[in-house]
């Protein structure tokens, strides 16, 4: 795996982000091809086209589309790393893969690791929180067929669950209407956003002690708060 130094243009704090590796149809190990030294952007506006990138397989020559690759940094903001061109968009992305991705935390229980699901549309958004939601030790997650006009996503044992998977960052009032949903049902909520949270949201779930977790298209959710970290350090 390729390791290089990212720093948040918006912090300034420095990371060595490890390229994501995927696996080919033909057996070996893809990687997007990262361009050093250009520096990262903050993912302001998403878009389903613009969030893939071409790599290609160095054992066979295949081209497939992977998700374009992304750091979460503690501070919120959401980076796109640069990579090499390889070939220009135009095919449809690749048949959605699975990945072994380590835990981001360690649990007082050993999890095995986190199989995440590639997200390409709203639906698999859901379920990929639903996959992490049961991964972190939550029983009985289950899915409405049709939204709820509470808007609540996913419900579990003791837990209700939102995803946010539009382009703009999470709002106050959603983050706050989460908390008002769990506070009448006496359970715990959780959050979750492709684009990440305004200020004041991600400070509203800090002071209610709600759970963030921004998604990157690889379909693996990443803590952005305190209680998202305690939440994957010990679990349920």
């Amino acid at each position: 795996m390729e390791h290089v130094p990212v720093r948040c243009p918006v912090c300034r704090r420095d990371h060595a982000y490890v390229t994501p590796v995927y696996p080919c149809p033909c057996g070996a190990p893809t990687a997007p091809p990262l361009l050093r030294g250009a520096p990262a952007e903050p993912v302001t506006h998403r878009t389903w086209t613009d969030d893939w990138v071409s790599v290609r397989c160095h054992s066979c020559g295949r081209r497939d589309q992977w998700p374009h690759p992304e750091l979460c940094c503690p501070c919120g903001a959401v980076l796109r790393i640069p990579v090499r061109p390889v070939a220009t968009r135009g095919s449809s992305p690749a048949s959605p893969a699975r990945s072994h991705i380590p835990p981001p935390g360690t649990a007082t229980h050993p999890r095995p690791p986190f199989r995440p699901l590639v997200i390409r549309t709203a639906r698999d958004a859901v379920g990929a929180a639903a996959l992490y939601l049961t991964w972190l030790g939550y029983r009985d997650v289950v899915q409405p067929e049709v939204r709820p006009p509470s808007r609540i996503d996913l419900r579990a044992a003791g837990l209700i669950a939102q995803v946010d998977s539009t382009t703009r960052p999470t709002a106050l009032r959603d983050v706050e209407c989460l908390w008002l949903n769990a506070l009448n049902s006496s359970v715990t909520s959780v959050f979750f956003s492709l684009a990440g949270y305004a200020d004041d949201a991600r400070e509203r779930g800090d002071g209610l002690a709600i759970p963030l977790f921004v998604m990157d298209l690889t379909g693996t959710p990443q803590p952005v708060n305190g209680p998202a970290e305690e939440l994957v350090g010990t679990g349920p």
